[in-house]
């Protein structure tokens, strides 16, 4: 590709008319568990925008249910667990068995890569082991994660044992994912960047590299990307993930510098200046753009998923404000 290639986290959601038909008849989870519906909103939001690849229509909170962990969605509040992990005795009753109940998000994903073929590459998903234990524990998202920090820090065996349980689930749930046909798994740590450096190169780093090899020897690519991650970018880099998501936060030189360079870095437009009229968001893409240097191993991505209510014309026209770079002329970042 002689461009910047592009696709957007929440690809498939709420901003968009067609997803919004689909929901008038099914709730978010049985559309994840209807394959044919999942294939279907997948398609029709990569299509649609006319981005570079097509990412799999599921939910981060999927393999709670096999684990034995049930939870709902309630309006206006996102995912809640009723009944959140607190101690030893709730993490030993943590099921890794089930892991092939998830195997509709496979078929979905099987369905996709066969309607594409060579056209577009698939993109499958989970959520990390940190960021998934923090819904566990909390009982949804919070802003402090203390009850998380608290069972890491005062429980560190029974931590361990709760991230161990969850790469079990996450690994045989992704593989399935890549067995399947999809191109790429991206490992989203969305919570992480609560922590610091040394807490997350204790707590979570052996981990979520141990999740990251697996589904490296399946020979596909893994993205790993967490928000408010600056100080953490170059040890996320240690997981062996080929590429590395940033956020909104840090300028993208600063951030592929903090990286040495190495590897392939994807972002990181604030997904807010959707809203914005189209002048500014194009100026702000090229810079963007700029920022990348033309360096090859850039993907261009907002720095967080699209926000509910985001105006379809807007992302329109920053698919375009991207495809149309390719002819500009490229301002070259510092080198490290």
């Amino acid at each position: 590709m002689d461009r910047t290639p592009l696709w957007f986290m929440r690809q498939a959601g709420r901003y968009m008319a067609e997803y919004r038909a689909v929901r008038q008849h099914y709730s978010l989870v049985e559309i994840c568990k209807k394959p044919a519906l999942a294939a279907e909103v997948t398609i029709t939001a990569a299509e649609r925008l006319g981005v570079d690849a097509a990412i799999i229509f599921a939910d981060l909170l999927l393999p709670l249910e096999v684990m034995g962990v049930p939870f709902y969605f309630a309006a206006g509040e996102g995912p809640v667990i009723e009944e959140p992990l607190r101690d030893a005795k709730d993490v030993a009753a943590l099921r890794t068995d089930r892991a092939g109940q998830l195997g509709y998000v496979a078929e979905a994903i099987r369905q996709v890569a066969k309607h594409f073929g060579e056209k577009l590459p698939v993109i499958g998903f989970c959520g990390a082991p940190f960021t998934l234990a923090s819904y566990m524990i909390e009982g949804g998202s919070s802003r402090s994660y203390t009850n998380t920090k608290r069972l890491m820090y005062r429980q560190p065996m029974v931590w361990g044992e709760l991230m161990s349980k969850l790469v079990a689930v996450l690994a045989e749930y992704s593989v399935e994912q890549a067995r399947a046909g999809a191109d790429v798994i991206q490992v989203f740590d969305s919570w992480v960047g609560c922590l610091s450096v040394e807490d997350y190169r204790s707590f979570v780093l052996p981990h979520v590299t141990r999740l990251i090899e697996r589904l490296r020897q399946t020979g596909v690519p893994v993205i790993y990307f967490g928000t408010e991650t600056a100080t953490l970018l170059p040890h996320m880099k240690e997981t062996g993930a080929e590429v590395i998501g940033v956020d909104w936060r840090i300028p993208l030189d600063d951030a592929w510098h903090s990286l040495g360079f190495v590897g392939a870095v994807q972002g990181n437009l604030d997904p807010a200046l959707l809203f914005a009229d189209q002048k500014i968001l194009c100026e702000r893409t090229y810079d963007v753009l700029n920022r990348a240097g033309g360096r090859p191993g850039h993907i261009f991505n907002l720095g967080h998923g699209i926000l509910p209510g985001t105006p379809v014309e807007n992302v329109l026209a920053l698919v375009e404000c991207v495809k149309e770079y390719a002819g500009r002329n490229v301002a070259v970042s510092r080198t490290p």
